[in-house]
């Protein structure tokens, strides 16, 4: 952002900034001396050097504060309305580098984006919670302005140096949370959110960064963590992110012809599976019911936990059918007026839902659900796209590869729970960046894999990139 401006402008802009700083130290030495306005001036300085790099910096700067923001440690409570500044100037950043380059398009994924936003305010308008309803909707404005801006000048250009980071992000992520479980820190804040990560982004990616081959060193160590990723999501008892993990390394595969290694990882689990009934069948039996029943009755069947929620969205649906009972909010609670936090909503305004499909029927009724299962069908097409050029050319040497499983795990996850529309959790943050970039990297109906073009230091650069078929 800053390469056209002049040096002197640079320099004078910094010697006036220093002089300002030393004014309000001798006027005001009260606000050196807060930490609340230590903290607030520590976060304004980081956050101009995000937006000095912003192509390079911001998007996992924005990640990391809505990560930060969900978990169990002390430093999640400052997060809390920090990662709302990071979206908003993100947003507003990139959409105003997009309006003065004009090299960037807008088609239908995003034109089906901003009506899904309007429909969301269109259920708050008629919501017993409006101010809620209203500020759900804002935070979901932002984030699909983000990705449709931010996000996508993020990866512009610069593809390899983008996916490389993003698959070392998830190694040091999976190996952080490995070492926290062994020294006995949930740092996740509950098993739920620990397998939704690492069953929707991280083993996605790590297996994709598995077939990519390369140094052997390298190969060995993604191998090492994604057998921790994977049972991270085993023992987390989350069996929507286990499943999500299995399906998005499964079908990756499968769409790569690699049958061997799926046979070979499906003996490996039957012999791990095998040998502890063999030597502890009680812990399988329990491991089996926490899991598969989520130690509900197995009479009322695999799905009976989600039951209870699922019935109560239908009957939701039931009372208020067209225009919802307000994007992220729900009927329940006996005062609409109930004292709400300043950035987060009690649970007298929210409610599990036990699926986010369900969830956003529910919120913005069956009329206003249109815009959003068209910007679901449209992300299906540009998975199957990505999945139709991996059988024809048999590489995982694609950006859209990643993004593709990612948005696989994501949708078959959010099946049984409910985040994909909820715009504070940091999962659904990261699934619709990427769902932004996707639309912009996933190949064309008819692209050859010639296209592909690796760059001339793959130990450095394993990933290579795909020019994409426009």
């Amino acid at each position: 952002m800053t390469e056209r401006l002049p040096k002197s402008v640079l320099v004078g802009g910094a010697i006036l900034a220093l002089v300002v700083l030393a004014y309000a130290a001798f006027s005001r030495p009260g606000y050196f001396t807060s930490q609340s306005y230590l903290g607030g001036l520590v976060l304004l300085e980081f956050l101009i050097a995000a937006l000095w790099l912003y192509r390079r910096v911001f998007f996992p700067v924005v990640i990391l504060a809505f990560l930060l923001a969900g978990l169990d440690l002390p430093v999640g409570t400052a997060w809390t309305a920090a990662r709302w500044v990071f979206l908003t100037v993100g947003a507003f950043g990139g959409l105003f580098i997009i309006l003065k380059e004009r090299g960037h398009r807008f088609g239908l994924f995003h034109a089906v984006a901003a009506f899904a936003v309007m429909t969301a305010l269109v259920s708050a308008a008629v919501s017993r919670y409006p101010g809620v309803a209203l500020l759900k909707v804002l935070s979901l404005f932002l984030l699909f302005l983000y990705g449709a801006t931010g996000a996508r000048l993020a990866v512009a250009g610069r593809e390899n140096r983008f996916f490389n980071g993003l698959l070392i992000g998830c190694e040091i992520f999976v190996g952080a949370n490995a070492l926290l479980h062994v020294a006995g820190i949930e740092a996740m804040g509950n098993p739920n959110s620990l397998g939704a990560v690492m069953g929707v982004v991280c083993a996605p990616i790590l297996f994709w960064g598995v077939l990519l081959g390369g140094e052997r060193f390298a190969q060995r160590r993604r191998w090492v963590l994604y057998a921790a990723c994977m049972y991270l999501a085993f023992i987390s008892h989350a069996r929507a992110g286990l499943g999500a993990a299995l399906l998005s390394s499964g079908l990756l595969c499968l769409a790569l012809r690699k049958y061997k290694l799926a046979i070979e990882g499906s003996i490996v689990i039957v012999i791990l599976v095998a040998a502890t009934a063999i030597f502890r069948p009680e812990a399988v039996s329990s491991l089996f019911t926490s899991v598969v029943y989520k130690n509900a009755d197995q009479a009322q069947g695999v799905l009976a936990s989600r039951e209870s929620p699922w019935r109560a969205a239908v009957d939701s649906i039931h009372k208020q059918p067209w225009f919802g009972t307000g994007f992220g909010t729900t009927a329940s609670g006996t005062d609409a007026h109930e004292e709400q936090g300043k950035f987060s909503s009690s649970t007298t305004v929210t409610t599990e839902n036990g699926s986010s499909y369900l969830a956003i029927a529910s919120g913005v009724g069956l009329l206003g659900v249109l815009p959003f299962g068209v910007l679901l069908i449209l992300l299906v097409g540009k998975v199957f796209r990505t999945v139709a050029w991996m059988r024809r050319s048999g590489s995982a040497v694609h950006p859209a590869v990643p993004l593709a499983m990612v948005m696989c795990a994501g949708m078959a996850h959010a099946g049984l729970e409910d985040w994909m529309f909820a715009p504070g959790y940091y999962l659904c943050v990261f699934f619709w960046s990427l769902a932004f970039i996707l639309v912009d990297v996933a190949p064309a109906a008819r692209v050859s894999a010639l296209a592909m073009r690796w760059y001339p230091r793959p130990a450095r650069h394993p990933v290579g990139a795909v020019a994409p078929g426009r």
